[in-house]
C-alpha cells in the first residue's frame, strides 16, 4: 500500500499518460515482429531461415509482456517505476538478443534500444533513467563480447559498440533534460491555470457584490452582461441581450451622445419602472467587439450616505458641545433653585420661572444628545412585550399625570423583542412622549400594537396616535436632528430613537397607514446574540 500511494505521489497524469503511449509504442513493435515473423519470415532479411522459429518464439515473448504492460498501465495505477523498470528491461533483452540472432549491430536493431531510452528518458525520472542507459550499455558489450569469444575480435566491431553506449547516455540524458523542462512548463501553466481561474472566480464574486451596478453595453446599445444590482436598479427581466432604451430612455440617450462625443460627463437619468434616480459612467472596453462599460450609481443611497456621515458628524460636535455645557447649566440650576428661596415679588417669580423652566429644557437637551452618544454600547435580550409594555405604560403615564385610558394595548403573536433593555425604555418614552404630545389626550388617543411582521422570527411594534399626522413635505425631515413642529419639541427624540434602533438592529419607520402618525419598529423575535 505504501508503495503504491508513493507511485501515484511521484507519478503525474502527464507521468502516466506518457507510460501508457510508451508501451503502446512497445506494443505496435511487438506486433510488427511477431506479424513479420509469423507470415513473412523471409521479409526479415537479417535472419536466415534456420533462425526464423527463434524469431517467431521471442517475438511471441516480447508481444505477451508488451500486452501485459500495457493493461498495467491502463488498469493499475500504482508500481510505476517498477512498471517503467520491467518494461525497459524487456526491451533491452529482446532488442539485444534480436541484435545477437541478426548478427550485430550491422542489423541496424540497435537504433530500437535508442528510441527505447529516449522514451524511458521522457517517462523515468532521476538516476534511472542512467541505470536504464547503463543496463543497456552492458547488454550490448555482453552481446559483442560474446561474439567476440566465439569468432575472430573485431576491434571495430568494439568502437561501434562504444559509440552506440555513448549514444544510449546521450539520448537518454538529452530525453531527461527535455521531460524536466517540459514538466515544469506544464508545472507553471498548471498553476497559471488555477491562479487564473481564482482570480475570475474573486472578480466574478467582487462584481456580484458591489453596490454599484456595472453594465456591458454593446453599440448598438444591448445589453450583454450586468451584475445583479445593475439588474435591480434598471428592472432588466434577465431576458438574452436587452434593449437598454426599453427600460432607460434618457440612459440609452446619454449612450449615444457619449458615443458621438466620448465625454467623461456622467449623466443622470431616471428608471421609469422603479423611478430611481441613476447616475451613469461610460468606459471604453479592451475586447475585441469594443464594448462599453456603464457603471450605475443610486443617487438616493450616494445622497443617504452623505447624509449620514453629515448626521453622524453633527452628533460627535453636539455630543462635545453637550459635554462642555452641562457643568456650567448645572451650576446655573442650582444657583436658580437657592435663588428661588427668596421671595422679592411676582416679577421677580415670574423671571425666575423662566429662566429654570429653560434651565431644565436644556438640560433635557443635553441628556439627550449624551445619550446618543452611548448607542453602541448596546446589550441586546429578549424582551418579552405583554410583561413590559403595561408597566412602562403605566409608569410614563404616571410620570405625565394622565388617564391610564389614554394608551391603548394590543398584543399579539411571539410578541418579544430583541433590544437593549434601557434602550428600549429610552426609544418607547420618545415615542410615546412624541404620541401624546400631538395627540387628543382622550380614552384610546395613543394605541401600542405589537404583532408577528411578515417574515418569520420578526415582530413589529407600533405607535399609531389619533393627530393630524405628519404632512408630505415633513416626512423627509421627520428623523433629523433638531427638527421639531411642536414649541415644546427639543427635534431630539425621534432622531435618538432611530439611532438606537439602529444600533439594535431594529428598523423604525414611519408608516402612512391613516390620519395619524404610525412610527413602526421591526426587528427580531430571536436570536439576540
Amino acid at each position: 500500500m505504501i508503495s503504491a500511494t508513493l507511485g501515484v505521489e511521484h507519478f503525474s497524469a502527464t507521468h502516466w499518460k506518457s507510460l501508457r503511449y510508451f508501451n503502446l509504442y512497445r506494443f505496435v513493435v511487438a506486433t510488427l515482429l511477431f506479424t513479420s515473423a509469423l507470415l513473412y519470415p523471409s521479409a526479415f532479411s537479417i535472419l536466415s531461415p534456420n533462425q526464423s522459429l527463434q524469431h517467431l518464439a521471442l517475438a511471441s515473448v516480447y508481444l505477451l509482456s508488451t500486452t501485459l504492460a500495457v493493461i498495467l498501465a491502463f488498469r493499475h495505477r500504482w508500481h510505476a517505476r517498477m512498471q517503467l523498470t520491467a518494461s525497459v528491461l524487456v526491451d533491452v533483452l529482446v532488442m539485444t538478443l534480436l541484435i545477437h540472432i541478426g548478427g550485430g549491430l550491422d542489423s541496424g536493431l540497435g537504433a530500437m534500444l535508442l528510441v527505447t531510452l529516449a522514451g524511458a528518458g521522457l517517462v523515468g525520472e532521476g538516476r534511472l533513467v542512467l541505470f536504464y542507459a547503463a543496463m543497456a550499455t552492458l547488454a550490448l558489450l555482453f552481446e559483442h563480447a560474446y561474439r567476440a569469444l566465439q569468432h575472430d575480435i573485431d576491434v571495430a566491431g568494439f568502437f561501434h559498440a562504444g559509440l552506440f553506449s555513448a549514444g544510449f547516455f546521450a539520448v537518454a540524458v538529452s530525453a531527461r533534460l527535455l521531460a524536466r523542462r517540459v514538466i515544469a512548463n506544464e508545472a507553471l501553466a498548471l498553476q497559471r491555470g488555477v491562479d487564473l481561474n481564482n482570480q475570475t472566480l474573486i472578480s466574478q464574486r467582487v462584481i456580484e457584490e458591489m453596490q454599484d451596478g456595472v453594465v456591458v453595453l454593446r453599440r448598438d446599445g444591448r445589453v450583454k452582461q450586468c451584475n445583479p444590482r445593475a439588474r435591480q436598479v434598471l428592472g432588466l427581466d434577465g431576458s438574452h441581450e436587452d434593449v437598454l432604451a426599453e427600460y432607460s430612455p434618457e440612459l440609452a440617450l446619454g449612450f449615444v451622445e457619449w458615443c458621438r462625443s466620448g465625454s467623461d460627463e456622467v449623466v443622470l437619468a431616471r428608471v421609469p419602472a422603479s423611478g430611481m434616480q441613476l447616475r451613469a459612467r461610460f468606459a471604453p472596453s479592451e475586447s475585441s467587439d469594443s464594448d462599453v462599460l456603464v457603471f450605475l450609481e443610486d443617487l438616493g443611497r450616494l445622497q443617504e450616505q452623505a447624509q449620514q456621515l453629515k448626521l453622524a458628524a453633527l452628533g460627535r460636535l453636539t455630543a462635545n458641545i453637550a459635554h462642555e455645557i452641562r457643568n456650567p447649566l448645572s451650576a446655573i440650576s442650582h444657583a436658580g433653585e437657592l435663588l428661588r428661596e427668596e421671595r422679592r415679588g411676582e416679577t421677580y417669580e415670574r423671571l425666575l420661572r423662566i429662566m429654570l423652566d429653560n434651565t431644565r429644557r436644556l438640560e433635557r437637551i443635553v441628556s439627550d444628545v449624551l445619550e446618543l452618544g452611548r448607542r453602541d454600547r448596546a446589550y441586546r435580550e429578549l424582551i418579552d412585550l405583554r410583561a413590559t409594555l403595561p408597566l412602562l405604560v403605566e409608569e410614563y403615564l404616571a410620570k405625565e399625570a394622565l388617564s391610564a385610558d389614554v394608551v391603548r394595548l394590543e398584543l399579539s403573536g411571539v410578541a418579544a423583542l430583541c433590544f437593549d433593555r434601557s434602550h428600549f425604555h429610552q426609544v418607547l418614552g420618545n415615542l410615546l412622549g412624541n404620541a401624546l404630545r400631538h395627540s387628543q389626550r382622550i380614552a384610546g388617543s395613543v394605541r401600542l400594537v405589537a404583532c408577528d411582521g411578515k417574515a418569520e422570527t420578526q415582530v413589529e411594534l407600533h405607535v399609531i396616535d389619533d393627530g393630524e399626522g405628519v404632512g408630505e413635505a415633513q416626512r423627509e425631515h421627520i428623523f433629523e436632528p433638531f427638527f421639531t413642529t411642536h414649541h415644546r419639541g427639543t427635534g431630539l427624540g425621534l432622531y435618538i430613537a432611530r439611532e438606537l434602533c439602529d444600533a439594535n438592529a431594529t428598523l423604525l419607520e414611519l408608516h402612512a397607514s391613516g390620519p395619524g402618525a404610525d412610527f413602526c419598529l421591526l426587528g427580531r423575535s430571536s436570536g439576540c446574540h
